[in-house]
Parts: structure tokens; C-alpha cells; sequence
């Protein structure tokens, strides 16, 4: 593509979607509390921005051209997603489970991109096949996408804002490596019932 060419919606997802797995495989591989944890911002960081310009524009354009239970799926993913985002912004590479957090969310992010990106019945074919004008989607995501980066230079990072998920109120347990009151100590045997 000639570098005066903009590209068109799926153009600049499907780029969006390399430069994360690149960033992914850069975490795997990096050394160090604050490496890993700048790491880790860029791909949350990435991540959000990504989500907004498909939730504001791509998807809702999709909407009647693309099987409707792709689109619902990928706001459910992208709002499982902002809660490992949440939970790895709020959180530093050295405390428990900060680099199984960034694995699981690798591994969605990795699944949701297989959804959107396959060849015949992805949400990516299916809106081409649709005739969706690319291009326009494109330059309003583009812009965007600009837009966001910065206000989030300027404003630092909003936390991720969930569309599918209702609030419901979540307990917090008792940590992994401690027992609750309903659950037996390693060295204890419960009754069966």
C-alpha cells in the first residue's frame, strides 16, 4: 500500500490487532518490575483505545450487516477484557498474579481477534461482504483513535468502561494461598456429606 493511502477500518484494526500481539510477545520476554509493568500499561493503553473506536464506530456500522450474536460477543469480550485491564492498571508486576493477569488477557484478546479476522464467517468478512463503506469508517476511526490518545497523554487513562456488564457486586475471597472459613486448610480432611 503506498504510504499516502489511509487505511480503511479493517486496514487500521487488523494493525491495531499485530502491534498488540507484537507488544504481547515483548511482555513474555521482558525482564524487570518496571519493564514489564511499562510494557504492560502500552498494551492496556492499546487495548483501550482500540475498544472505543470499535464500540463507538465499527460496531455499531456493523450492526444489521453482521450476525448479531458476533457483535454481542465481542462487547462481552471487550468488556471481560477491561476488567484484567482494570485489574493490571491497579495492580504492580511484583504482587500475585500480575503476570498470570496479563497471560489470560493475551490469550482472550488473542481469541477475540481470531473472531473478528477469519476468513469466511468473521465479523471483519461479513461486514466487507456487506458493502460497509471501509474507507469512511476508516478516516472516523482514525481520527478517533487520535483523539484518544491524547486525551489520555494529557488526562492519563480513564478506567475501562464496561457496555455489557451490569454492575453486579463481586465478593473478594480469600486470597489463594489462604484458607476461608468455608474451605478446608491443606492439612485438613472435611467430611464427606
Amino acid at each position: 500500500m503506498p504510504t499516502n493511502e489511509k487505511p480503511d477500518a479493517i486496514a487500521l484494526l487488523k494493525a491495531d490487532h499485530r502491534k498488540v500481539e507484537e507488544l504481547f510477545e515483548t511482555y513474555e520476554k521482558a525482564r524487570g518490575a518496571d519493564r514489564k509493568q511499562a510494557i504492560a500499561k502500552q498494551i492496556c493503553t492499546e487495548l483501550i483505545v482500540h475498544t472505543i473506536i470499535e464500540e463507538e464506530i465499527f460496531y455499531p456500522a456493523c450492526k444489521g450487516a453482521v450476525e448479531e450474536d458476533l457483535i454481542d460477543e465481542a462487547y462481552v469480550e471487550h468488556d471481560g477484557a477491561k476488567v484484567l485491564i482494570a485489574e493490571i492498571l491497579g495492580s504492580e508486576p511484583n504482587e500475585d498474579f500480575y503476570d498470570a493477569k496479563v497471560k489470560v488477557l493475551s490469550e482472550m484478546i488473542e481469541h477475540h481477534v481470531e473472531e473478528e479476522e477469519k476468513r469466511v464467517e468473521g465479523m471483519f468478512s461479513q461486514a466487507r461482504k456487506a458493502g460497509l463503506d471501509m474507507d469512511a469508517l476508516g478516516d472516523q476511526m482514525a481520527a478517533r483513535k487520535k483523539e484518544a490518545m491524547q486525551e489520555f497523554e494529557t488526562n492519563g487513562l480513564p478506567p475501562p468502561e464496561t457496555r455489557t456488564f451490569t454492575g453486579h457486586q463481586l465478593e473478594e475471597g480469600a486470597p489463594v494461598d489462604e484458607p476461608s472459613d468455608n474451605r478446608a486448610a491443606p492439612d485438613e480432611v472435611r467430611p464427606a456429606r
